[in-house]
């Protein structure tokens, strides 16, 4: 009997075929061959114009990778992240295409989306910061009524790009200190200026529709980085949601985010929270109640967005114990328990969604969709030659 054949589909960065997991993909390579799942790994630019094989890449301990034509896989496990390109727009024709076949997840809504549909929930309600969508700059000034501190994201952005974060002065209450980050994670200069010169700062941002304006927590530590936590939720191998683990990021020097790939460092979360929460008590309440929150959120958007096997929460805490969400993250890395030296933990996010795979797989429904057939295997131009074949 032939094992059950996994597809880790992602996206290139660039033109030269480069690949933001490769060390995680391998990882999950091998420790899917002891479990008795064949896995490649492939992105929608690497499916044959037939649409019935893919030239995936394969990895093995004694060859390391490279590339085969492979039969379309049993189950897809969607680790494509945004890009402005047009590597994105075949990803949207895959999945358009495509869609008939056995995902572990689907995926989700922008960020005002999932805010919106979470607001409608009483239990969540409570945790998610005041934001609203950016119309114009009568949205930033009535936030800065409310609040002295603001954020400005983009729906649709991630690791840190473009967030902006503005503060009033409590001196100047004219006056607005602006940080961030640009599209490339670079830390822009930060800058005071007039409220009334906000408006042609923020010009070139191109915000309209584009961004949101949400009520900022203030998450300064003594030294003054700010800090936040990054919750895996995944599911396991009998198909239910759980927690995987939860991990401190404290953010680069005059970052306003506490993203690790824009310098952020990990930290335990319980090493983070002594410095933020001194009481104990509070701390264990915090922990038990973010658990819950994580795990409900999940099975909250997986029963309105459709499959779903892990999601990422960031998450931040006042003093006085209140849990925030700052954003959910369907593609979330796992880098974050490596750098605090949670080795099992680390372990447990790579072998989960393996985990999960071979309980869908299992369970899969009697009646599923076929895979594209697979008629002969393709070959190449000089394979083709060498048999005699005439090349079209």
């Amino acid at each position: 009997m032939s094992s059950p054949v996994l597809g880790i589909m992602t996206l290139y960065l660039n033109e030269h075929r480069a690949l933001e997991e490769r060390s995680i993909y391998r990882r999950m390579i091998l420790e899917g061959r002891k479990r008795g799942l064949d896995i490649y790994v492939f992105t929608p630019a690497d499916v044959h114009s037939g649409g019935r094989q893919i030239e995936a890449m394969v990895y093995d301990e004694k060859n390391g990778w490279s590339r085969e034509w492979r039969a379309f896989p049993d189950l897809i496990f969607d680790r494509c992240r945004i890009q402005r390109n047009h590597r994105f727009q075949q990803l949207l024709a895959f999945r358009e295409k495509y869609g008939h076949l056995l995902f572990l997840n689907r995926p989700l809504r922008n960020k005002w989306t999932i805010h919106q549909t979470l607001s409608e929930q009483s239990a969540f309600r409570q945790h998610l910061p005041e934001t609203i969508l950016f119309q114009d700059m009568s949205d930033v000034n009535r936030m800065l009524k409310v609040s002295p501190l603001i954020y400005l994201k983009p729906i649709n952005g991630t690791g840190g790009r473009g967030i902006l974060r503005v503060e009033r002065s409590s001196k100047e209450p004219s006056t607005v200190l602006v940080q961030g980050r640009d599209q490339k994670r670079r830390i822009i200069t930060p800058r005071k200026v007039h409220l009334s010169r906000l408006g042609p700062l923020l010009q070139h941002w191109n915000m309209k529709d584009k961004y949101l304006v949400q009520k900022g927590i203030q998450l300064q530590l003594p030294n003054g980085r700010v800090h936040d936590y990054r919750m895996l939720v995944q599911k396991n191998g009998e198909g239910e949601w759980e927690l995987t683990g939860c991990a401190g990021r404290m953010g680069a020097e005059k970052s306003v985010t506490s993203n690790l790939h824009g310098g952020g460092q990990a930290i335990a979360m319980q090493r983070l929270m002594k410095q933020w929460i001194p009481e104990e008590e509070l701390r264990e309440e915090v922990t038990a109640t973010a658990a819950k929150f994580g795990i409900d959120v999940a099975s909250f958007l997986e029963d309105t967005y459709g499959d779903l096997c892990e999601l990422a929460l960031d998450l931040a805490i006042d003093k006085s114990g209140q849990i925030y969400l700052l954003e959910v993250n369907p593609k979330p890395a796992r880098e974050v328990f490596a750098r605090i030296g949670e080795r099992s933990i680390y372990y447990k996010a790579i072998t989960q969604p393996l985990e999960y795979a071979l309980w869908v797989y299992r369970n899969r429904p009697a009646q599923t969709v076929r895979k594209p057939p697979s008629p002969r295997p393709v070959t190449s131009k000089a394979a083709r030659l060498k048999r005699g074949r005439r090349v079209k």
